[in-house]
């Protein structure tokens, strides 16, 4: 087994080779505006998954996929020389939809800070269905002489059986 350690730096390697060789190697005018926001690794280093983010429209997003299929031979190989594994890791592109995921976030929030005011606004308004304090309160409690008596007879009873 590899150590996960390991992995994560190859992982972290991984992104870091791949951001470069984007950036400074791939001359395609396909590749939009690209960001690499991770990469993940298998525990036998054989397969490595790749996520980036992509600024535009569905149009920009397909013209880059397409940009990375193309390239992704010379990413394999500099990915393999660079981390000098006995076999290079087979590269897969995965498009990260943080927008989308921050977009549908964004509106459950507001859908619940609706529903809350809504909540405030109807218990604004509200009465109590009993009384405001349902629990009987003794403004004095009442002393009874009834308890004594009855550890007196107690006592008594258990001096009897002896």
């Amino acid at each position: 087994m590899t150590d996960p350690a390991k992995v994560r730096r190859h992982a972290e390697r991984v992104r870091e080779l791949v951001a470069s060789v984007v950036r400074s190697q791939i001359k395609d005018p396909r590749l939009g505006m690209i960001t690499i926001t991770d990469a993940r690794i298998t525990a036998d280093l054989r397969d490595a998954t790749v996520f980036y983010t992509v600024l535009g429209d569905a149009a920009e997003q397909a013209g880059t996929a397409a940009a990375l299929e193309s390239a992704k031979g010379m990413l394999r190989s500099t990915v393999g020389k660079a981390l000098g594994l006995r076999h290079s890791p087979t590269l897969t592109f995965v498009l990260d939809n943080v927008q989308d995921h921050v977009k549908h976030i964004d509106d459950l929030l507001a859908q619940a800070r609706s529903a809350d005011a809504e909540v405030q606004r109807i218990a604004a308004g509200a009465a109590y269905a009993g009384d405001a304090q349902p629990y009987r309160v003794d403004d004095e409690p009442e002393e009874s002489d009834a308890g004594s008596d009855e550890s007196d007879d107690v006592s008594s009873a258990a001096r009897d059986r002896r």
